[in-house]
């Protein structure tokens, strides 16, 4: 058993069945789940095909577990994942371009984008007041910038 924190608990796409992708560094392997159950605090226990013993389970701390974009279950109106978002524009509305996403991460009140262009970087919180479109097709952000927001 693999015990893994979920990005989104209780982790419905983390089935019995679906082949995942191991990752950590140059590592990459894949492995069939067998066995897959909620845990304390957004945890998940994993029973992985081909990890059978303690040693083969602590060669995957600090792993992350991919899951094939097939498993992801679908999402609402004005929801996307973190990896589609990458590599997308971001301007603001009154029409700067402030380079492209980096990133991703949870803050624990929101999510905020690390935003890479023009020799600087941004950290755009992703909340309804500062995020204004998304555009999916022209695979770009249109932002409006609390005040301060883009000083330094």
């Amino acid at each position: 058993m693999v015990r893994m924190r979920a990005y989104q608990p209780p982790a419905p796409s983390l089935v019995p069945g679906v082949v995942v992708v191991l990752e950590r560094g140059d590592m990459r392997r894949e492995a069939r789940i067998i066995s897959a159950a909620p845990h304390a605090r957004g945890l998940v226990l994993l029973q992985l095909e081909g990890i059978g013993d303690r040693t083969a389970a602590e060669a995957l701390i600090r792993a992350r577990v991919l899951v094939p974009a097939t498993a992801l279950p679908p999402l609402d109106e004005h929801e996307f994942y973190y990896h589609e978002i990458e590599g997308f524009r971001v301007d603001t509305t009154d029409g700067r371009h402030l380079g492209e996403v980096a990133e991703t991460f949870a803050t624990g009140l929101n999510d905020v984008w690390v935003v890479r262009g023009t020799g600087r970087e941004y950290l755009i919180p992703v909340i309804a007041d500062v995020v204004k479109t998304i555009d999916r097709e022209a695979r770009r952000i249109l932002i409006d910038p609390l005040p301060g927001l883009l000083d330094n």
